[in-house]
């Protein structure tokens, strides 16, 4: 899981010490170069970061004072009409085991009662991610993201980016072409390289990362920039010093997107740089393929409202990447009136990190430990009498049922509460059922034992989160998500 990227560009002039944190490969560099995989001295190198040292620059992330409340959509968008419902389920359940698999081996500080705001939308159809858009650099640059709960590092592509870079929407942005690029020194407080490092890191000390994913890597340089966030100018806010990667080789595994932006509990995350105290989203449904919603991280994300409902966090375990996390304190389950049989332990988070249940905005299909699931499994099926089909090739999903045509609408089943510590989330049967071409799935998949369980972005459709990670709370309320 720790594979080291060759770096063929002008910017690989390093002199490296390879470092190994959990699911990240680092570099601390100074004035050497690596070519190859391999450490070669070189003058010219010593002249471009003695250049690249001239940009260094870190200074804290807060919005302006007079900036307005800053809203950014998220939006659904379905590029490729002949992409299936079911072949979506099916490459997003691919890519939520892999990014499961993976993760065992693998400031708005002072800018009070302001607000961050990014514009979200679904990804590719055949994806299982939602984006968010954002500007990067001055003059600023749009562009789309993955957000993603799950992790915290910022990234997007940079020119030069060679042949090892992926195919994006948008123009590449390049850093020389910015007037407010820099590159983060290895002692800051938001660099992989901190701990090796030390207070007293040599001259020219810089960063490089090998980020791995379960849906593929990411390598490059840690930098800072100036980001813009708002859909209008109106509304617009400009934040300078948000520590990036920078990347100029990454697999293929980031269609319809230019990076990925981590929204988890860690310091390099955009929550943790802008110090926002909260942040919301509202996902919405995977079939709606025009509406647009918002992400919003400051104090105007707050939830207000005889709705809502608020469950603690789980305190994170202090181990990466775990600690990354947004544990919930899942209960019990529901189908209708009949509360399921399931252990009140089975899933309980242990002191060794194992179990557990997260929320996660970048996993599409919620896995439920074994215990769990067959409990769900074995009450659906127990509703239904359609004759039963075999959805493992076309969907990934383990329990499909045919309709009478394709055209037919699903039976009404009840739906599906989960109950959390002190609120419970009620799942209409369009957040835990999917249906396409005569086959009607469950949206769920087992999870083996000791294994962390987690909730998915299909069954948050359609409802209105808060994470507040001062209170250390998560709040939550229906709503159709397109009219926010």
């Amino acid at each position: 899981m720790y594979e080291e990227v060759p770096y063929r560009t002008a910017q690989d002039c390093y002199y490296s010490y390879l470092y190994m944190i959990q699911t990240i490969s680092l570099h601390v560099a100074t004035n050497s170069c690596i070519l190859n995989r391999h450490l070669v001295p070189d003058t010219s190198c010593v002249l471009q970061m003695a250049s690249l040292a001239v940009l260094l620059l870190l200074v804290s992330a807060a919005l302006p004072s007079n900036a307005a409340a800053v809203r950014v959509g998220l939006t659904r968008i379905h590029s490729n009409p002949d992409v299936t419902a079911t072949e979506f389920v099916r490459d997003a359940l691919h890519r939520d085991m892999h990014r499961h698999d993976a993760r065992f081996t693998r400031k708005l500080a002072s800018s009070e009662g302001l607000t961050v705001a990014a514009p979200t939308r679904k990804d590719l159809p055949n994806g299982g991610e939602y984006l968010m858009t954002l500007a990067i650099g001055t003059p600023p640059l749009s562009y789309s993201a993955i957000a993603d709960t799950g992790s915290d590092l910022i990234w997007t592509q940079c020119a030069p980016c060679g042949t090892q870079c992926f195919k994006q929407p948008g123009q590449l942005y390049n850093p020389s072409s910015s007037a407010t690029f820099g590159v983060l020194p290895c002692n800051s407080s938001t660099s992989m390289c901190a701990a090796l490092a030390g207070p007293s890191p040599p001259p020219g000390c810089s960063c490089m990362y090998n980020q791995t994913y379960g849906t593929g890597w990411t390598a490059g340089i840690q930098s800072v920039e100036t980001f813009t966030f708002g859909s209008t100018p109106a509304d617009q806010a400009r934040v300078p010093g948000i520590a990036f990667g920078c990347s100029n080789a990454s697999s293929d595994d980031w269609n319809g997107s230019s990076g990925l932006v981590g929204l988890g509990r860690g310091t390099m995350s955009l929550v943790s740089q802008l110090g926002a105290g909260m942040f919301s989203y509202c996902l919405t449904p995977f079939q709606d393929t025009n509406s647009t919603s918002t992400l919003l991280l400051g104090p105007s994300a707050a939830l207000n409202g005889t709705g809502v409902r608020s469950t603690p966090f789980v305190a994170s375990p202090s181990k990466a990447p775990m600690s990354t996390y947004y544990y919930l304190n899942l209960t019990g389950i529901s189908v209708g009136t009949t509360a399921l049989s399931i252990p009140p332990s089975t899933f309980t988070l242990g002191a060794d990190g194992t179990g557990g249940l997260i929320i996660d905005s970048g996993t599409t299909i919620t896995s439920l430990v074994d215990v769990a699931y067959q409990q769900v499994r074995a009450t659906v099926l127990s509703l239904l009498t359609l004759p039963l089909a075999d959805g493992s090739d076309s969907t990934g999903l383990d329990l499909c049922f045919d309709l009478p045509s394709e055209t037919s609408t699903p039976p009404a089943i009840p739906s599906m509460t989960f109950h959390f510590d002190g609120a419970d989330m009620v799942l209409p049967v369009e957040n835990y059922m999917i249906s396409d071409s005569g086959v009607w799935c469950l949206a769920m998949r087992n999870q083996t034992v000791g294994a962390m369980s987690t909730l998915g972005n299909y069954q948050q459709q359609n409802i209105h989160l808060l994470y507040d990670v001062q209170k250390e709370t998560l709040s939550f309320t229906p709503v159709r998500c397109s009219t926010l």
